[in-house]
């Protein structure tokens, strides 16, 4: 048989099939930096309407992570597809840059911060600062990331941390800015005071123990009773100061084989089988509210001491009585200021037992505990110590426990604003919807914000004191102090004296003689943080900002510090809308952790699969849920690629020889062309939806979907023959290459988004192709054809799938080798007929069969049988006969033309 390859019409691209996107993605990465493409976008979208996703701050510590490259990824997926359709939308990258964090990472260097001046130990801090925040920024390009990289902001620049200033005053010209002593989660192993969006929850084995306080002024069935009390933190025994009961409850009086105690009598039983009391014999019954007159001994230190009532005691575990200790507890401060308590603190900043805890002193609290509970024991007063394991707060930074306890702190009052910010998260658009519930709860509990901390490395709280200790948030004053940091940072603080961080002139009545002292805490990190929607004023963006995008601990976090100070300086919530996802997971669906060997480093799986692999597993995924990545997951996500990549390929090459002025309007296109036009642009309008809904996951399924039965099982199957066979100049080949040309520029702008190095690839290899990369074109657009067509081809291609199933079984069966060897002969009933009428000049082709008959009949029907006749040597169909030169009719005519 003649060989006529040099007669087909193959199409040919530079567009390789190999990704080698390890290799590629590198370089495609330095053509846009000489290009300047995110400046370029930004310029060709100027006037356009403005859409400003503003990134939450990384924290600038070690290299990015799994989840941060999830985060940086999904931002890049929504800004990447808002520059191509329609808007103008700016993204410059933030990093969070103050905190305990780096401090302790240049302790572990060796650089102690006590043995330094802390304007040296400051800028050692920001020196480190800017270091890690320059490694993330190339993790973050290697990642394919387009952003502002060189006007990013950082929380320690001056002009942020003036603008932080400004925000701090205008809460606290509101008046919610105040200075307490107050119970706060205090972190011993940090130092320092830590807000609620830094605690995390961590199950503990506490050493639970119930005892007795002797009654000492008890009558009747009180006299010589003793209160059955319990707790779970015998450590804050020392700051005792009241015992707490409920003053709707019923307390019991009862003799034991124990003594005379009282308990709430609801609690009765289950403390008879758990204290192993005997004998017991209940005297009487009175109500909370009736005990009031009552006071007891503390027995290891024999102080005399009140009941109070509140409302918060319980019945559903313990004895039914709270020993109140103020300076370790929110809801004891409560009750201990109704009733005038004191504040007794007896730990130190380091969590150490201090003098006034008496024989204890010196202790660390946790170890304290097993000193008091055996002088409980020895003194008669322990019933019985039974450990418990429960959840309990950590310092989400060290680890470790923290615990409860009163120091002088600076609060920003939640109260006030709180209906307000309710309402503005009302306002605000919450992907998932059960964000707004999430964050609603949490504002509803939260009073006051605790935002000082005892640390080095922040900004500083811009507070003087007055000779008489009067505290001043002179308006004026915290305006000049914003200049100060404006024009030298925040480390003037430190390097000047009060009286030269005080405007000039400046006198105050609470200090006569001129003396003034500076607050020496700095701000929550949080803070700083809930700060940066000042920089979308400074950078003339729209307020608020269309959208935030944060993993789901950020409801407790930034979204949380954000709303607050939002809205009390502008009244609203600095986001319209906030999108939230899950956490990264290993395979087996594990928390990744280091000291389980179970991390995917990001950076390795660009240098050895490529970022557009990352990036399809991120727009794979359900990432509003937590998210599973593992080698043999990149694997199934990397055929997923193949087939995108095999499918642009095979399209690119029909197009190289094909100039768009060329292509055929509508109505002059094929039948079944037509039909994939309209499909096409179904395809580009559930993509776009996909996009306009962050729905990513959607639109990959429907990305994959489109290429592998759409295109790969259908259209680019049968087209091989009209593309490689037929002349180019004929309407037939047009027809299809005018669609082909659409479907393939379509494709590489719907997934640059997603794909970007691979789109930018496909591009260039793109004929006439309108722009220097494909960020800087628009995405298609959807256009409404209105086609009985598209119904009956939706029809027959069902028909289609029975006839592909006979084919299979024929095959199967060796009736036939490729379906160009087979007959088909169809019988059609009443409906198949209808279907048929549209495609039955070009049935056999649609169907990849060389011969087809029809017959009419009662019900459709499928045979196949072997195609009778001549292989044409250049198309490979079997016909009734050939030429001399082994050439089908139509295949003769072609190449004697050529």
């Amino acid at each position: 048989m003649k060989d006529y390859k040099d007669t087909l019409f193959m199409g040919q691209t530079s567009f390789e099939m190999r990704g080698n996107l390890n290799n590629k993605e590198p370089l495609i990465q330095e053509k846009w930096e000489k290009m300047d493409l995110y400046n370029k976008v930004i310029r060709k979208n100027e006037g356009k309407r403005e859409y400003t996703l503003h990134d939450g701050p990384p924290y600038a510590n070690g290299d990015i992570h799994l989840g941060h490259a999830l985060n940086k990824i999904l931002k890049d997926f929504i800004v990447r597809y808002k520059n191509m359709n329609g808007f103008k939308s700016v993204y410059y990258p933030g990093w969070d840059t103050h905190g305990l964090p780096i401090e302790n990472a240049l302790q572990k260097s060796g650089v102690s911060r006590r043995d330094k001046p802390i304007t040296e130990f400051r800028n050692l801090c920001m020196e480190y600062a800017y270091k890690q925040v320059n490694r993330q920024m190339v993790g973050f390009k290697r990642l394919g990331v387009l952003a502002d990289y060189e006007h990013p902001y950082i929380t320690l620049t001056h002009d942020f941390e003036a603008d932080q200033i400004r925000v701090f005053a205008k809460m606290a010209a509101k008046g919610l800015i105040y200075k307490g002593l107050k119970p706060v989660y205090w972190s011993p192993s940090s130092e320092s005071a830590l807000a609620e969006a830094e605690i995390e929850y961590h199950d503990i084995t506490s050493k639970s123990i119930y005892f007795k306080f002797p009654i000492v002024n008890g009558e009747g069935m009180f006299e010589n009773a003793s209160f059955l009390v319990w707790t779970t933190t015998p450590w804050t025994i020392p700051g005792d100061l009241a015992v707490c009961a409920g003053p709707d409850i019923q307390y019991v009086v009862f003799d034991s084989n124990k003594g005379r105690m009282v308990c709430a009598a609801d609690l009765l039983e289950s403390l008879k089988n758990k204290l192993s009391l005997e004998d017991v014999n209940v005297l009487g019954y009175e109500y909370g509210k009736n005990l009031l007159d009552l006071k007891y001994s503390l027995p290891i230190y024999d102080r005399i001491q009140p009941v109070i009532n509140a409302d918060y005691v319980t019945t559903t575990d313990g004895t039914g009585f709270v020993h109140i200790a103020p300076g370790y507890g929110e809801e004891d401060y409560i009750a201990g200021k109704e009733y005038g308590l004191d504040i007794l603190v007896c730990v130190d900043n380091h969590g150490y037992q201090m003098e006034n805890a008496g024989k204890y002193a010196g202790m660390f609290y946790d170890d304290s505990e097993d000193a008091i509970i055996e002088d409980l024991k020895a003194c008669g007063s322990l019933l019985l110590l039974d450990p418990i394991t429960h959840s309990y707060p950590h310092d989400w930074r060290t680890k470790k426990p923290v615990i409860f306890r009163a120091t002088p702190q600076w609060f920003a009052s939640i109260d006030p604003i709180k209906e307000d910010i309710l309402k503005a998260i009302h306002d605000v658009e919450w992907t998932p919807v059960w964000g707004e519930v999430r964050i609603s709860n949490m504002i509803r509990d939260r009073h006051d914000w605790c935002i000082s901390r005892q640390r080095a490395w922040g900004v500083p709280i811009p507070v003087f004191y007055a000779e008489d200790g009067t505290e001043i948030l002179d308006q004026d004053v915290l305006a000049h102090v914003a200049d100060l940091f404006e024009e030298y940072g925040s480390n003037v603080w430190f390097e000047r004296e009060a009286k030269d961080l005080l405007p000039a002139g400046y006198t105050n009545p609470h200090s006569p003689n001129g003396k003034f002292e500076k607050e020496k805490d700095i701000m929550d990190v949080w803070f700083d943080s809930g700060s940066s929607y000042s920089t979308l004023a400074r950078r003339g963006l729209p307020y608020p900002c269309d959208l935030y995008l944060e993993g789901s601990d950020q409801y407790r976090g930034w979204f949380n510090s954000s709303i607050i100070t939002a809205v009390a300086t502008t009244g609203t919530a600095p986001y319209k809308a906030v999108l939230s996802h899950g956490f990264t997971l290993d395979g087996q669906g594990r928390k990744m952790s280091k000291s389980l060997g179970n991390t995917v480093d990001p950076i390795k799986v660009c240098n050895t699969n490529g970022a557009d692999i990352l990036r399809l597993w991120v727009a794979s995924v359900d990432y509003q849920s937590d998210m599973p990545l593992s080698l043999d997951i990149l694997k199934q996500v990397s055929e997923s690629y193949r087939k995108i990549r095999n499918t642009l390929k095979f399209l690119l090459s029909n197009v190289s020889d094909f100039n768009p002025s060329d292509s055929l309007p509508y109505e002059k296109l094929e039948s079944v062309d037509k039909y994939m036009l309209i499909k096409l642009n179904k395809f580009i309008k559930e993509v776009k939806d996909g996009y306009d809904t962050f729905r990513f996951g959607d639109v990959y399924k429907t990305v994959l979907n489109y290429v592998s039965s759409t295109l790969s099982a259908f259209y680019l199957d049968f087209t091989k023959d009209i593309l490689y066979i037929e002349d180019p100049k004929s309407n037939r080949r047009l027809s299809v290459q005018t669609v082909f040309y659409k479907i393939v520029d379509a494709l590489i702008k719907l997934l640059s988004p997603i794909l970007p190095h691979t789109m930018s690839e496909a591009y260039d290899c793109m004929p006439f192709k309108a722009a220097e990369d494909v960020y800087l074109t628009d995405m298609p657009e959807y256009e409404e054809i209105n086609d009985e067509l598209e119904e009956k081809y939706d029809e027959f291609m069902k028909y289609r799938d029975l006839v592909l199933k006979a084919l299979e079984d024929a095959r199967a069966a060796k009736v036939i080798g490729k379906s160009f060897g087979a007959k088909l002969i169809l019988t059609l009933d009443k409906k198949a007929e209808e279907v048929f009428a549209p495609v039955k000049d070009n049935a056999a082709t649609l169907l990849i069969v060389s011969q087809l008959e029809f017959k009419a009949g009662d019900e459709f029907k499928v045979e196949v049988l072997p195609a009778e006749g001549c292989t044409c040597a250049r198309c490979r169909m079997i016909v009734p006969f050939v030429s001399v030169d082994e050439l089908c009719p139509r295949c003769e005519k072609i190449v004697n033309n050529k």
